[in-house]
């Protein structure tokens, strides 16, 4: 439920922003640099959220994420250049504070076996808002401008009154420490030294950088094409349309491995990444590649997620939450700050092979990966979901 309101929440502003700073700034190189910036600012409170948690409920943290939200795409409204960074800027924040929360919650109360199952779950109650979310969002900013940002805005207090209404703020972890409240690089030093997690981590921030070369200079290279101003939110709402399908997804993956489908997800959406790029003289095809690539995408968001999260020790359930929910920033960081070097010598085209290479990469380190990992945790899961097809960040 949290999930599926968050959804709308984001889905209707993740192609907006793109296209309101770009109309703002008149310039690609510039819109990056932004974003990492915002970025660098995200990844450090992201990691400061287990800390402050010591002191301040859990259940506090995420209300003030959902109230961050829903103020920032108020102040977008406004539309000026520093108005929209500011908006960026604070439902950034509240999307990792939310984020770390919320996967908290879900180490507190869903057993490693029902992860599978939990993140299919997510995807397929997000599916809604992030199918209809990114086309809407474009054509209601061309209709009235502020309309995308006030539904976010409402949404975002919607998922407030949820979170309220399920009471989760009793959670396991929801207590003061007894000792000195851990600094953030001390988690940081237990996450490398186990290199199932840095493994995990990696998937995830590799698979975000997809995303956000697909969300962000998508839209960006169809306007210099001359395919106008909504296509990349209507690409993204057909591609989002995937989500219905990630039941089946997961039972692909239940009969084979964890191993086989993220390296399969990683393989594919390298060749279609970089196919993409090689394309950019026909725009349309371009665009069709990239859309194809997504697929796979969606497929990681289903698998790539769990290297890491099966290995997380009881113990360290929020820190942990708060070093996978760094993925997002990190790839916040490097995607914007990657092609604004890119940038400098090529086309936006040339960002789409950057990002191939980069899942390539993440292919070949998850050949390191068990055979068999997560295989007899998915069987279990498998047979206790039966015969019911249960379920989704776009990052």
């Amino acid at each position: 439920m949290l999930a599926g309101v968050e959804a709308v929440a984001r889905g209707i502003l993740i192609s907006v922003f793109p296209l309101a700073m770009y109309r703002a700034l008149q310039d690609a190189s510039l819109v990056s640099e932004i974003y990492f910036a915002i970025g660098l600012v995200s990844l450090a409170s992201g990691l400061l959220v287990p800390w402050l948690t010591r002191f301040i409920p859990r259940r506090w943290m995420y209300l003030v994420g959902a109230a961050l939200f829903s103020t920032g795409s108020m102040i977008a409204i406004i539309g000026s250049p520093v108005a929209i960074v500011t908006g960026l800027l604070f439902n950034t924040v509240a999307v990792v504070t939310t984020f770390v929360c919320f996967n908290a919650y879900v180490l507190d109360y869903i057993s490693k076996v029902e992860l599978g199952r939990c993140e299919t779950s997510r995807m397929f109650y997000s599916a809604l808002g992030w199918t209809l979310g990114p086309a809407s969002g474009v054509t209601l900013m061309k209709w009235w401008e502020p309309a995308p940002f006030l539904i976010s805005s409402t949404a975002a207090l919607t998922m407030l009154v949820v979170f309220l209404y399920m009471r989760l703020g009793n959670g396991k972890l929801i207590v003061r420490a007894r000792g000195d409240a851990p600094n953030p690089v001390a988690y940081l030093a237990v996450f490398f030294g186990q290199p199932r997690l840095i493994a995990g981590w990696i998937f995830a921030v590799i698979r975000s950088c997809g995303w956000w070369i697909y969300v962000v200079y998508l839209p960006i290279f169809a306007i210099e094409a001359g395919l106008g101003d909504q296509l990349g939110g209507i690409a993204l709402s057909i591609t989002n349309g995937t989500l219905f399908l990630t039941p089946f997804m997961l039972r692909w993956m239940q009969k084979r491995s964890v191993r086989r489908a993220v390296r399969t997800g990683f393989l594919a959406s390298a060749v279609l990444f970089t196919g993409a790029s090689l394309a950019a003289v026909l725009p349309l095809l371009t665009v069709a590649l990239l859309m194809a690539g997504s697929f796979f995408l969606i497929l990681l968001d289903v698998s790539a997620g769990l290297p890491f999260l099966m290995a997380v020790k009881p113990a360290q359930r929020t820190e942990m939450s708060a070093v996978y929910s760094s993925y997002r920033d990190v790839s916040s960081i490097a995607t914007p700050g990657v092609a604004w070097l890119v940038l400098l010598v090529g086309p936006v085209s040339s960002i789409f092979a950057v990002g191939g290479a980069a899942l390539l990469g993440a292919w070949a380190i998850a050949g390191s990966l068990h055979p068999r990992l997560g295989q007899k945790r998915v069987m279990i899961e498998g047979q206790a979901l039966g015969d019911v097809a249960v379920l989704p960040a776009a990052e």
